[in-house]
C-alpha cells in the first residue's frame, strides 16, 4: 500500500445517469473501488430509475431499458450503498457530479448524505498546472493508462480513477500529493458557534448566500458564481478575528443554474430578512433597501392640449406598472419621487411651475428662475412644446419597459455544466415561481395570472436579462380566463 493512502480508506466512484439534470434524472448504475489498508475491493450495481432511459444515453453508456427493467431501484441498494460509503473519501471526477446525485437520491429517501469529497478534475489542475485539459479521456491518454471494460460504464471509469491515483503517486512526491488533497478537501477553522456540517452542505453552484447574527440580525447578503468557494473564503485564517465573524450565528443561502437565478435569490433572502429585521425597510448590508416599498410610485406623462407634459404622480398601488404607458422612474415613497424630479429639473433647466414643485408661484416667475436654472417658460421666454420636448428627452432614460408580451414568460437557465436547469416563469415582470420540470410548470400556469404585486427589483433583473439576451425565452400564450 502507498504511504500517501494511510490511513485513509478512499472509495474512487463513478456513476452513470439517465441525464444531467440533478432535480429530473436518476441514477442507473453505480460503480465503486473501495481502497484501505486490506486492499481495494470492487462493488457495482445497475439501479433501476423507474423511468424509460432516452436514446443518447443508451448510445453512450451501453445501457438499456431491457437491462435496467429487472434491476433494483435505488431505495433497495441505498443500505448497502451507504454502508460503503459512510465515513470514506469520496473520489469522483468532476464530484459535484457524482456527488450532487448521491445526494438527491439519498434525500428523496429522507436521508442525509453526506462525505468529504476529492474532486480529480480538480487535483490534476493542480498536481500538473501546465496543461490545460483534464477530462478523463484525456488523462487516460495522457498517462497512458489502460481502459479495462468499457468507457461510460460505472466500474470500469471508477477503477480508471484508482489506476490514475496510483499514476500520479508514481509521478509526483507524496507531499505534494498531500498538500493538494488538504487544500481541495480541507475544511477551514469555523467560529466555534457554526456548525461544522455547514462545510459539507455549501453546493458549488451559483445562487446568492446570507450571514446571520443574533436575533436572525442580517450580518451579509451576497451573491456568488460558486457558493461554497465564496462562503469558505470568509473563513480563511487572516479574517478569522474579524467582527463578522465574531458574531455570525447562521449562515444561509440558495443555490441556482446561473447568474439570474443567484439575483432573484438574493432579492429573495433580502425580503426574508426585511420580514424577520426589526424595522420594515430597514437598510441591508451593501446598501439597497431590503423591503419591496409600500408607496411605489413613478411619475406619468399625460399630453395636454397646450402641447406641455407635466408629469403626475402615480402609486403602484392603484395602477400596474407592468402595462402601463408613460410612465418614468421607480421610486419607493413620493418623497423621494419629489426629490428626484427637483434634481432633474436643476440639472436640465426645466421649470418648476410646469412640474408641479413649486406651488407657490402663480403668475410670476418660479423659484427655479429666480436662481437662474429655469429658461423661462413660466413668464413666456420659452414655448411650451419646448419645455415639454426637454422634459420628454430629460425623462428618457428612465421610461418603464411595459409587459412586451401577450402573456407569460418562461425564462431557461442552465449551468455550465448542463447539470441544473432553471425554468424562471415570468408574468408581467413578476416572477412566479421558479421549478425544474414541465410538470411542475404546468401546475404553475394552471393557477392563472399571478397576483404579486409588482416588485421594482424583480422588474429590473428580468429586465436586465431580457436585454442581454444571454438567457432562453419561451412566450407563452395568455392565460385563459
Amino acid at each position: 500500500m502507498n504511504p500517501a493512502l494511510a490511513p485513509e480508506t478512499l472509495v474512487f466512484v463513478d456513476l452513470e445517469t439517465s441525464g444531467a439534470n440533478f432535480a429530473n434524472d436518476r441514477i442507473i448504475e453505480i460503480g465503486l473501488v473501495e481502497v484501505d489498508s486490506h486492499g481495494a475491493r470492487e462493488w457495482s450495481a445497475l439501479v433501476n430509475p423507474e423511468a424509460p432511459v432516452s436514446s443518447f444515453i443508451t448510445g453512450l453508456t451501453g445501457i438499456d431499458d431491457s437491462m435496467l427493467c429487472s434491476a433494483p431501484t435505488f431505495a433497495q441498494v441505498a443500505p448497502s450503498l451507504l454502508d460503503k460509503l459512510r465515513g470514506k473519501l469520496l473520489i469522483a471526477h468532476n464530484a459535484r457530479f457524482d456527488y450532487g446525485f448521491l445526494r438527491g437520491e439519498f434525500k428523496r429517501l429522507g436521508i442525509e448524505f453526506r462525505a468529504p469529497t476529492l474532486c480529480t478534475v480538480k487535483l490534476s489542475r493542480k498536481l500538473f498546472p501546465q496543461h490545460h485539459r483534464h477530462n478523463l479521456d484525456t488523462l487516460v491518454t495522457r498517462h497512458g493508462l489502460a481502459v479495462a471494460g468499457s468507457r461510460h460504464r460505472a466500474l470500469a471509469d471508477a477503477r480508471l480513477l484508482w489506476d490514475l491515483w496510483r499514476c500520479w503517486h508514481g509521478q509526483v512526491p507524496v507531499e505534494t500529493i498531500r498538500s493538494a488533497v488538504a487544500n481541495i478537501v480541507g475544511r477551514p477553522e469555523l467560529p466555534a458557534q457554526i456548525d461544522a456540517e455547514v462545510i459539507d452542505d455549501l453546493p458549488e453552484a451559483a445562487g446568492a448566500y446570507a450571514f446571520y447574527g443574533e436575533g436572525e440580525r442580517l450580518l451579509l447578503l451576497r451573491r456568488a458564481a460558486n457558493i461554497r468557494q465564496q462562503v469558505l473564503a470568509h473563513f480563511t485564517a487572516a479574517k478569522r478575528e474579524t467582527p463578522l465573524l465574531r458574531d455570525l450565528r447562521r449562515v444561509d443561502w440558495r443555490d441556482a443554474a446561473g447568474e439570474l437565478g443567484a439575483r432573484l435569490h438574493e432579492i429573495e433572502l433580502a425580503r426574508s430578512a426585511a420580514r424577520a429585521g426589526p424595522e420594515e425597510g430597514e437598510r441591508q448590508p451593501g446598501g439597497s433597501s431590503r423591503a419591496a416599498p409600500s408607496e411605489l410610485c413613478s411619475w406619468q406623462l399625460r399630453v395636454q392640449e397646450s402641447g406641455d407634459f407635466p408629469p403626475q404622480l402615480v402609486l403602484a398601488q392603484d395602477i400596474d406598472f407592468a402595462v402601463a404607458d408613460d410612465l418614468f422612474g421607480l421610486y419607493p415613497s413620493p418623497r423621494d419621487a419629489l426629490r428626484s424630479l427637483r434634481r432633474l429639473a436643476d440639472a436640465h433647466r426645466l421649470c418648476y411651475k410646469l412640474l408641479g414643485l413649486d406651488d407657490r408661484a402663480k403668475a410670476g416667475p418660479c423659484a427655479a428662475y429666480r436662481q437662474k436654472s429655469c429658461r423661462g417658460v413660466c413668464i413666456g421666454r420659452e414655448t411650451l412644446a419646448l419645455h415639454g420636448a426637454r422634459v420628454l428627452i430629460a425623462l428618457a432614460k428612465f421610461k418603464l419597459r411595459p409587459w412586451p408580451y401577450k402573456g407569460p414568460l418562461v425564462l431557461l437557465e442552465r449551468d455550465e455544466f448542463g447539470m441544473r436547469e432553471d425554468v424562471h416563469l415570468v408574468d408581467r415582470w413578476r416572477l412566479v415561481a421558479t421549478v425544474h420540470s414541465e410538470e411542475a410548470l404546468q401546475k404553475e400556469l394552471a393557477n392563472g395570472p399571478t397576483r404579486q404585486p409588482f416588485d421594482p427589483d424583480i422588474y429590473r433583473v428580468i429586465g436586465r436579462c431580457l436585454q442581454a439576451g444571454k438567457i432562453g425565452i419561451r412566450p407563452l400564450p395568455p392565460f385563459s380566463l
